[in-house]
């Protein structure tokens, strides 16, 4: 796998930043989290002044072996069936990108449906979905080292965009599955409750999948029971979500901010912080979805999500909902005046 030199950002500004916030014309600490969220853009910039020029939003699309036996309610077909009407402004995730100031980059690494003919759509397909692995693993060593060495790719043209803060979504029918299983893996929480509904799962459905995926586990686990976190991956994965996990640390490697969406892409920033605890100081996490685990999956991490709307779409469409906090933070320590250039007795 592709090495990452990750630090965590330097603390020595701490003080001349907390001063900063502290003196802003206002109740000291009376604009809560968003003085947290300032700060912690502050250090990953390193600077007093940050800034969130040209924001750019990854949507990878992969397809998933693991689809085959019945886990999703939606089938393969439309992933495909998507990343075309994205590509026509037609998602929630166009959407938001159009609303919030997002150049969206609609990637393909692993769509069972050849797309390129298809105008909009990168193309960086490592194969045309993954294998099922309820019977072998997803992916070859090769296959799960050229999706993270994509997905740091695709944030390289970001970068040369001047990109300063990442937003990342998937598009993959079947990624609650393996994202069920890493939870369930390293968070040290019993598979059960970490399964839920998916898109839309029936009660029946629910049964189906926990039974799908305990049987894959258990697989895994009588040829793998020193496990790395990287076979781990390898086994699971889906290549839209390795990408996503090489994008992460790619982007934490150069001290973008990285806007974490919901259940899926959650369990990516967890995979990436097993590898690289550092890499969670440049996440900011947008939401708490209403997929099961969720919640518990950010409470493992000590992670504390923006919002909490209801939110299930994936795509990316949480995080970027949250970027307008993040904005309100970043104008917060830009824009407001201080007690003495204001000429205000300080009250606190």
């Amino acid at each position: 796998m592709k090495e990452f030199k990750i630090e965590r950002p330097d603390e020595s500004l701490r003080p001349v930043i907390q001063d900063k916030i502290d003196n802003l014309n206002k109740p000291k600490g009376s604009l809560g989290a968003l003085e947290e969220l300032a700060m912690q853009v502050c250090l990953i910039q390193q600077t007093f002044t940050p800034s969130l020029a040209h924001p750019c939003h990854l949507l990878l699309g992969g397809d998933h072996g693991i689809e085959r036996e019945g886990v999703s309610v939606s089938p393969r077909e439309v992933t495909w069936q998507q990343m075309i009407n994205f590509t026509r402004g037609g998602g929630g995730v166009n959407m938001f990108c159009r609303q919030h100031g997002f150049k969206l980059r609609i990637v393909d690494v692993g769509v069972d449906y050849d797309l390129s003919a298809v105008p909009g759509i990168i193309h960086r397909k490592i194969a045309r979905g993954t294998r099922n692995f309820l019977y072998e693993p997803a992916m070859t060593e090769e296959e799960f080292d050229k999706a993270i060495e994509e997905g740091a790719s695709l944030v390289d043209d970001c970068i040369t965009d001047g990109c300063r803060v990442l937003c990342i979504g998937e598009m993959g029918i079947g990624n609650t599955s393996p994202s069920s299983i890493w939870m369930s893996l390293f968070c040290h929480i019993p598979l059960d409750e970490c399964i839920g509904a998916g898109a839309g799962l029936d009660t029946p459905g629910i049964r189906h999948k926990r039974e799908v995926l305990g049987q894959a586990v258990a697989q895994f686990s009588i040829f793998n029971s020193q496990f790395s976190i990287i076979e781990s991956l390898r086994y699971f994965g889906g290549f839209e979500m390795i990408a996503a996990i090489g994008a992460m640390l790619r982007a934490a490697e150069q001290h973008l901010i990285i806007l974490i969406d919901g259940f899926i892409m959650t369990a990516c920033a967890l995979a990436a912080c097993r590898l690289y605890p550092a890499a969670q100081r440049y996440m900011v996490f947008g939401h708490c979805g209403d997929e099961s685990g969720h919640r518990r999956m950010l409470d493992a991490m000590g992670a504390k999500p923006l919002l909490s709307l209801g939110l299930r779409l994936g795509e990316g469409t949480g995080a970027l909902c949250a970027f307008p906090i993040l904005d309100s933070a970043v104008r917060m320590i830009n824009e407001m005046n201080n007690f003495e250039n204001g000429n205000i007795t300080k009250y606190f």
